[in-house]
């Protein structure tokens, strides 16, 4: 979240004034997190990754906190107002939906 909104403050600076919407990766697996945050240059909290970790082979758990803690997620960047949310679905319609049911607005 911080990522975001250090980049919109970035873009005021410069007069970029158009609507900048949140990438949102559910986690469906530190594998593929991990991946995917690398290709997109982004990091994984520390406190996350540790998390995650502790999981091990657990996906059912794992993917049950994650929802929990994107749905949070969710909650505070509306809260903040930003202009919608983009969800990188990766073909799991589902957890989208679990995440979409927790977000209160």
């Amino acid at each position: 979240m911080d990522a975001y909104f250090k980049f919109i403050e970035e873009c005021q600076k410069k007069s970029i004034n158009v609507p900048i919407i949140p990438g949102i990766m559910p986690i469906y697996n530190i594998k593929q997190l991990s991946r995917f945050s690398s290709n997109c240059g982004a990091e994984i909290p520390r406190w996350l990754r540790l998390k995650l970790e502790s999981y091990g082979d657990d996906i059912v758990s794992l993917r049950a906190f994650g929802v929990d803690v994107i749905s949070e997620l969710c909650e505070k960047l509306i809260q903040y107002g930003v202009p919608g949310i983009h969800f990188y679905t990766l073909n799991e319609s589902g957890t989208i939906t679990k995440i979409i049911n927790n977000i209160k607005n």
